[in-house]
């Protein structure tokens, strides 16, 4: 007769029909079909953010990079002087002028260039380091056509002497210093001029002049218009989105509604809507002088005072949603207990009920700067002309001037400067964490 063995306490058990090894093999099986599991479901996420992460690498990410690549590289001369920048290529005696070759090569490069269509930008791309290049060039390039076309074919020293002969800047090395650099498609010109500087013929890098240097200046006041914009949206948002979660659910659903109708009509509608309404002669001006509010109308146009009241206007939902998701998971007994317990209304508002809101306000502070950093339109059409914003002038050297460099350079400025700001948030954010949680 078999004897049954009893269970004891922390003593593993065995019987015949279970055999010890294979109670472990089970359970070593276990973590790896979990891992299998696990990989399975990370496998099957991939696959489902796989189309939005191309759709966003292909439209967004590439576009944007290639973009702020225009800032630092710029192959317009090398590509209509080729023969020059070989030519170049040996030169290393900055006190003098480089050899016959080069004026030949540079003769021959202006002339094909001209043919190709390409000497006007590679004339205008120069001209921005050294005033003057493109005037220089294009006589340069009606000197050459008007040579005798039946006389033989001019060696590289008579060439030489006859560029010095026609204008005495191809005698000078800085001429030339400035041609070898922009020959060299990797280029810092353009985020000097975006920070006020330019590069010398002979190297050397200086602040440009007060008449010229404005980027920086512009920086400011894209950066300043944007703070008064955030403060002024969060001191009509908070009171209307703490007004707005006290309602009841019906009402407050109308109430969104209404704050959202604006967020969903565009941008450029809303803005048509204020040049209407803010004019001398428009609603605003009109409903104050009939009720005596003022005596002669308001200049709200055309100014800072109309970029404020459309740019608020338009970012205000901005602050109002996510303000909103967080109130509304804030109790208010919070607040009735503090004040039950003796505090001020305005006490228990201040030390209980706001800094459970502040992860909201943070956001949508956050998103409102950020928002206002890249507005144009706004200030295009409501402001003067020393209210426009960094932005505008991206837009103008890629629309009207076509200066991609110059805009590609700005948008990095502005963007490194965003980022910045950002970084000092969430170290801000992370200091400010571990003190919440004592």
């Amino acid at each position: 007769m078999a004897s049954s063995t009893q269970p004891v306490a922390g003593v593993s058990h065995t019987t015949r029909d279970e055999p010890a090894g294979a109670t472990e093999a089970a359970g070593a099986a276990r973590p790896a079909i979990v891992r299998l599991r696990l990989r399975g479901d990370v496998r099957g996420a991939l696959l489902l953010v796989a189309p939005l992460v191309l759709f966003m690498l292909v439209f967004f990410a590439v576009p944007v990079a290639s973009l702020l690549t225009r800032g630092v590289w710029d192959d317009t001369v090398q590509k209509a002087f080729p023969a020059t920048r070989a030519a170049l290529a040996g030169w290393h005696t900055r006190g003098e002028a480089p050899p016959s070759a080069a004026y030949n090569a540079l003769a021959h490069d202006i002339l094909a260039a001209d043919d190709a269509g390409t000497l006007g930008d590679a004339a205008a791309r120069l001209n921005q380091n050294l005033p003057g290049m493109r005037l220089l060039l294009m006589r340069t390039r009606h000197h050459l056509d008007d040579r005798d076309p039946t006389s033989a074919a001019p060696d590289a020293a008579s060439v030489q002497q006859d560029l010095r002969g026609f204008d005495a800047r191809w005698s000078e090395p800085s001429t030339w210093l400035v041609l070898e650099r922009a020959l060299t498609p990797l280029t810092a010109d353009n985020l000097l001029r975006a920070l006020d500087h330019t590069r010398q013929p002979d190297g050397s890098i200086v602040p440009l002049g007060s008449d010229e240097g404005v980027y920086l200046s512009i920086l400011g006041r894209t950066f300043w218009i944007s703070a008064v914009v955030t403060v002024l949206v969060t001191l009509f948002g908070y009171p209307l989105t703490y007004w707005l979660n006290g309602l009841p659910p019906r009402r407050q659903r109308l109430v969104m509604l209404a704050v959202l109708i604006p967020f969903w009509t565009s941008i450029l509608v809303r803005i048509c809507a204020w040049m209407v309404v803010l004019p001398q002669s428009g609603l605003v001006n009109r409903v104050l002088m009939s009720v005596d509010a003022i005596d002669h109308p308001l200049a709200l146009l055309y100014n800072r005072t109309g970029v404020y009241i459309s740019m608020v206007h338009i970012l205000i939902p901005f602050m109002v949603l996510p303000l909103f998701a967080v109130m509304r998971n804030v109790p208010r007994n919070y607040t009735l207990a503090a004040i039950s317990l003796g505090s001020h209304p305005f006490g228990a508002f201040w030390r209980v009920y706001l800094p459970q809101t502040l992860p909201g306000l943070a956001a949508g502070a956050m998103l409102v700067f950020i928002s206002a950093l890249g507005y144009y339109i706004a200030p295009a059409l409501l402001g003067g002309a020393g209210d426009q914003m960094l932005s505008y002038y991206i837009a103008y050297f890629t629309n009207v001037s076509v200066n991609w460099g110059l805009a590609a350079a700005l948008a990095t400025l502005l963007l490194a400067a965003t980022a910045l700001l950002f970084i000092v948030y969430r170290m801000a954010a992370g200091r400010r964490a571990p003190l919440e949680g004592l």
